[in-house]
């Protein structure tokens, strides 16, 4: 049996311009600029594609990264998406730090909104120049008690969901 995934590495998204998502990431969060990788080709394909790959490194030991290919860039790829659609949620220690990166992020002039309750978390939301939802929130002190208890009847939420979602398909 193949033993079990240990974490993510990175997560990688598309950006507008590799100066400008440093400082971002950099000089506005904090997370130290870890490594750049350029390239003149697309690996695996060898398609001439120039572009850079940015790893910002977390305290966790894990990276956010970016690409950095303007020969690709689309109409609408830095578009603020939804939040349902994709973001990525970092941890701050409690509630004290999290309204202290709220603060800190208006400052900066990038607008930060909440906190929004979650039960198990609460949450504060703001942008990246990209057009990225991002999110920081802090555990309530009963975070894993609560989850524990969500997961009891996981399974059975997500079967009663797609049973109702199936029904108002067929309506």
């Amino acid at each position: 049996m193949t033993t079990p995934l240990k974490g993510i590495h990175h997560s990688a998204y598309r950006c507008r311009d590799a100066e400008e998502t440093r400082a971002f990431y950099e000089d506005v969060l904090g997370l130290p600029l870890a490594a750049v990788v350029q390239e003149e080709k697309e690996p695996g394909s060898g398609v001439p594609n120039p572009f850079v790959h940015l790893f910002f490194r977390m305290p966790d030991g894990n990276f956010i990264a970016f690409f950095d290919a303007p020969g690709t860039v689309k109409d609408g790829d830095f578009k603020l998406v939804h939040g349902f659609d994709r973001h990525v949620a970092f941890e701050a220690d409690d509630e004290v730090t999290l309204l202290a990166w709220c603060d800190r992020l208006n400052g900066a002039g990038v607008p930060c909104f909440g906190p929004i309750d979650h039960g198990f978390v609460k949450s504060v939301y703001f942008a990246d120049p990209n057009g990225l939802p991002l999110e920081i929130t802090a555990r309530v002190a009963a975070h894993d008690a609560i989850l524990a208890e969500d997961a009891k009847t996981a399974h059975a939420t997500i079967a009663a969901w797609s049973a109702r979602k199936a029904a108002e398909r067929a309506a």
